[in-house]
């Protein structure tokens, strides 16, 4: 495990290791990021110290590739609950969310990062940040759907505490997806938004209509309001209204 008091990014160490030979199941945790990044090119803001920050480097089988965000997802959603008490759900595809009446809060995401060489896949970077002991008042700078464990239980998190037993879930589904169980169906279960009626914002546009199914490759079906299936692999759920 690498620990770094301060870097750019986790996902770019992790990357860098990974280039020069570094094993599967290397993990590298920041306590602060000054270019983090989240999803669709957007940055990842977390004050120093109040987060938890990591990357964890797989070198999978090339069908196994597709099912490690779900995994990470997944695992990290366990280990928030196990640790904080906190219920936690899925907002397509790997936000970890607080769900509020029809809406939601943010409390955390995934960005998985594959590399292929020759058409094989040679590594995936998968990156976890959790907003642990971020103070409420400091929240709506980060984000305004943003929340932490700390605004939801009123109390402070060991973020070494939700590290292993992060770990620990990961190496489980993991030892599973390679005995041939994939995470799919529990992900899927773990999906708030389905069946809502959602504004999904992709790099060709936006479009609002119901969060109908997932399929098998973790693609969005989207009803619109003329009755079409979309289907969208790369996107952003919002709220509707």
């Amino acid at each position: 495990m690498i620990r770094l008091l301060s870097t750019t990014s986790t996902n770019d160490v992790a990357r860098d290791l990974a280039r020069q030979g570094a094993p599967e199941g290397t993990v590298v945790v920041a306590d602060y990021q000054t270019a983090g990044r989240g999803r669709m090119g957007r940055r990842w803001l977390a004050p120093p110290g109040t987060s938890l920050l990591c990357s964890l480097l797989f070198r999978p089988h090339p069908e196994h590739a597709r099912d490690l965000p779900f995994l990470c997802a997944l695992a990290a959603a366990d280990a928030v609950e196990k640790v904080a008490g906190l219920s936690v759900a899925l907002k397509w595809p790997n936000d970890l969310i607080v769900v509020r009446g029809e809406g939601w809060r943010k409390l955390g995401g995934i960005l998985a990062e594959t590399e292929v060489s020759g058409g094989q896949v040679e590594f995936v970077v998968v990156g976890i940040g959790i907003n642990v002991n971020v103070p409420p008042e400091v929240l709506p700078s980060l984000s305004p759907e943003a929340t932490s464990i700390l605004a939801e239980t009123g109390r402070e998190t060991d973020r070494e505490q939700l590290l292993i037993a992060l770990l620990e879930q990961t190496d489980l589904l993991y030892r599973q997806l390679r005995a041939g169980q994939r995470p799919f169906a529990q992900w899927v279960t773990r999906l708030a938004t389905l069946g809502q009626e959602v504004r999904l914002s992709t790099v060709e546009g936006e479009w609002c209509g119901i969060a109908e199914a997932v399929d098998e490759e973790g693609a969005l079906l989207l009803r619109t309001p003329d009755g079409a299936l979309r289907r969208v692999l790369v996107g952003d759920v919002l709220r509707a209204h």
